[in-house]
């Protein structure tokens, strides 16, 4: 089994990390550090690319969505005691990171809520949200703190 840690582009996406790799020591798994290219990512890539002449294979942005994966694993600052890789796929988020969890018989799927208000409970995003709802899966997520 694996531990799957969901992560966007946002400055918590380290938190994910450190949350999955703490579950890949307490089961003995390994993490996968995945970030899904959204639909709007990668028709923007697709407008440079062809403004600029380039195209743009589905290798290539596979691999940019592998770095976002890279970066929250470096931002993260973990220890070397849990075997972690970084996966970048294509697609709504919520969708391919269900899909992947099934495919890789994921124990648990690692995704960040987000906080609406000050005063009001922690929400969860729409990715969240659809990724707990359809996860075959228990769904964990960090603690959401302010940073005032």
């Amino acid at each position: 089994m694996v531990i799957v840690a969901a992560v966007d582009r946002s400055d918590r996406a380290h938190e994910v990390v450190r949350e999955a790799v703490s579950l890949g020591k307490a089961f003995g798994d390994p993490v996968h550090v995945v970030h899904s290219m959204t639909r709007s990512e990668f028709i923007d890539l697709g407008l440079r690319s062809v403004e600029s002449d380039d195209r743009v294979t589905m290798d290539e942005v596979r691999e940019m969505a592998r770095k976002v994966a890279s970066d929250a694993l470096e931002d993260a600052g973990v220890d070397g005691s849990v075997d972690v890789s970084t996966v970048g796929l294509i697609g709504d988020p919520d969708e391919s990171i269900v899909d992947y969890a099934g495919r890789e018989d994921a124990r648990y799927i690692v995704v960040m809520g987000r906080k609406k208000s000050p005063t009001a409970k922690a929400l969860f995003g729409s990715v969240a949200q659809s990724i707990l709802l359809n996860a075959s899966c228990p769904v964990v997520t960090p603690s959401v703190r302010r940073h005032d």
